[in-house]
């Protein structure tokens, strides 16, 4: 997989992307989150799909989604997804748990033709492995709130105990590249002091932030617990609409990623490497 680097503003509507195709196919993949987040989810794309291209755009500049106003979130996630459409993304995944319950419902009715891909907490695969279990969820503020997650967790909380957790500052951690650390232990500490002496089974990572402190959330509640997020399920789903569509890239040369940011480029570039692993 090769890596380019490029930055984007709002009123930046093309850029180029390395390998070229010789049609639809070969056009990229949009990834887009609210920061760097979406990097868990590219990262499992790329194994499942290692022959296509990637466009990542990451709307750090308004960063945290998850502790903003719904209409807020539904609006910008609408013009970052229109943007890498412009910029002729053959499908879009919103790597976002937020932004794809604000806003994937709607995209969807704007975009019937488009393969259009959101991610949501991995709580069927915890209930279902753990019947009658503690499953702890974690997720932004905003995330919980939404209609989308209550019904889902409705569909399951008659076959496990599910406990939902609002992380407000935790996707920051990540954004600032702190993912392990003396802050980072504290503040997992106290987020999770009032179910401390819970027996926990499972942890839903309901923000894609957080698979990159999943070490230290292992070492705050114990190694013994099962930690479930959604970004390989996302990764396959992509595939299979896909290939649904007619769209998988026949090229089988190593695809590319270009990276985009709305916020400080020159530092964000090198922790999307770090957090990439290249």
């Amino acid at each position: 997989m090769h890596l380019v680097s490029e930055t984007m503003r709002y009123e930046v509507h093309s850029c180029e992307v390395e390998k070229v195709g010789d049609g639809l196919c070969d056009e990229p993949i949009g990834i887009f989150d609210s920061g760097l987040g979406g990097v868990s989810v590219l990262k499992q794309l790329i194994k499942v799909m290692p022959h296509e291209n990637f466009m990542y755009f990451g709307d750090s500049m308004n960063a945290p989604y998850g502790t903003k106003a719904l209409d807020d979130i539904r609006e910008m996630t609408i013009t970052h997804v229109k943007n890498l459409l412009q910029q002729n993304a053959k499908a879009v995944v919103v790597a976002c748990n937020t932004a794809t319950s604000a806003a994937l419902a709607q995209l969807r009715k704007m975009y019937p033709d488009v393969p259009l891909i959101g991610i949501e907490p991995a709580i069927k695969p915890a209930v279902l492995e753990h019947p009658g279990g503690k499953v702890l969820v974690m997720a932004t503020p905003m995330t919980l709130r939404q209609e989308k997650f209550c019904k889902l967790m409705g569909r399951y909380e008659d076959n496990a105990e599910i406990i939902p957790l609002a992380c407000p500052g935790l996707m920051e951690y990540v954004e600032r590249g702190e993912t392990s650390g003396k802050g980072l232990h504290q503040y997992l500490t106290q987020l999770f002091w009032d179910i401390r002496d819970e027996a926990l089974d499972a942890i839903v990572l309901g923000c894609t932030h957080y698979p990159f402190v999943k070490d230290t959330i292992l070492d705050v509640l114990g190694n013994d617990v099962q930690i479930y997020d959604g970004a390989l399920g996302t990764a396959k789903e992509t595939r299979r609409r896909l290939k649904e569509s007619g769209l998988l890239t026949n090229d089988l040369s190593p695809g590319t990623v270009v990276f985009h940011s709305s916020g400080d480029f020159e530092g964000e570039e090198k922790r999307f490497h770090t957090l990439l692993g290249v």
